[in-house]
């Protein structure tokens, strides 16, 4: 499966007629998530890094908590063009089906909503208790190092991206994805696969706004920074006070907004 693929189009541009052409769209296509056999979520997805989607996913659900967890990502059938992945988890993780809360399917875009999921969240992952703190200079820094990373946005100008930074500003793991929610998953999933969890001394960039999800998966991850290009929700801002984690939106150039956690910021 591939992140994009060539569609023929008309392009026009005022002043000259329309001229046959090729362009590259950024591929959408549903992934169902399994757990030991189990068809627990279909959310569409951009092809590619399925197996960080689908642990990354069920991690920011609080169904797994460590990579002892996870016994073996695979594609269903033994078929590596599969929708399909079945995450194998080790025979003493117990699971509450009941506690997800994205059942069946899930479009790109989605999101989560209502104050009331707010001490849902808390009760699978506490607030945070750390006092890392970051540079304003080096958060300036990111949203660069985001945007040279994303070569399938190039191609398509239609992905999103999410990236896991350390403090001092270096890049540990940076994903696109068509749905935001999706491409931290990403990150997350790749944080867990490779033992690296928990992320609480790093920073989550993510390339649009803050939504309360994302938010959700950071805190899952216990990601202490979250910084996003775009705006935040006014649900985002509130879990983000309630949880203890920072949130700067409108990273931009030389600016931005800190919504919560100012503590972390160093403006000197």
């Amino acid at each position: 499966m591939s992140e994009r693929s060539g569609k023929d189009i008309w392009r026009w541009e005022a002043g000259q007629p329309p001229v046959r052409g090729r362009d590259s769209v950024a591929a959408e296509e549903p992934l169902e998530i399994r757990i030991d056999g189990r068809p627990v979520s279909v959310t569409m997805r951009t092809p590619g890094c399925d197996r960080e989607l689908a642990v990354g996913f069920l991690l920011s659900e609080g169904l797994i908590v460590r990579s002892d967890d996870v016994v073996a990502v695979e594609p269903a059938l033994h078929r590596e063009d599969c929708n399909v992945v079945n995450v194998r988890l080790a025979p003493a993780v117990r699971v509450d089906f009941d506690q997800l809360t994205r059942h069946v399917f899930a479009s790109s875009s989605c999101g989560l909503c209502g104050k009331a999921t707010i001490e849902a969240v808390h009760r699978q992952f506490p607030a945070l208790d750390t006092d890392v703190v970051v540079n304003a200079v080096q958060l300036q820094a990111l949203p660069a190092q985001l945007r040279a990373a994303q070569p399938t946005f190039d191609a398509t100008g239609g992905l999103h991206a999410a990236a896991i930074f350390d403090l001092g500003g270096a890049p540990l793991v940076v994903r696109e994805d068509i749905g935001r929610h999706n491409a931290v998953d990403k990150v997350l999933g790749y944080g867990l696969l490779n033992g690296l969890l928990p992320f609480d001394r790093h920073i989550l960039m993510v390339s649009g706004r803050a939504s309360f999800e994302i938010l959700q998966k950071a805190l899952a991850g216990r990601v202490p920074i979250i910084a996003a290009v775009s705006a935040p929700s006014t649900l985002a801002v509130e879990f983000a006070e309630r949880s203890r984690q920072t949130l700067v939106a409108f990273l931009r150039e030389s600016r931005m907004n800190v919504y919560a956690g100012r503590e972390r910021i160093a403006f000197d």
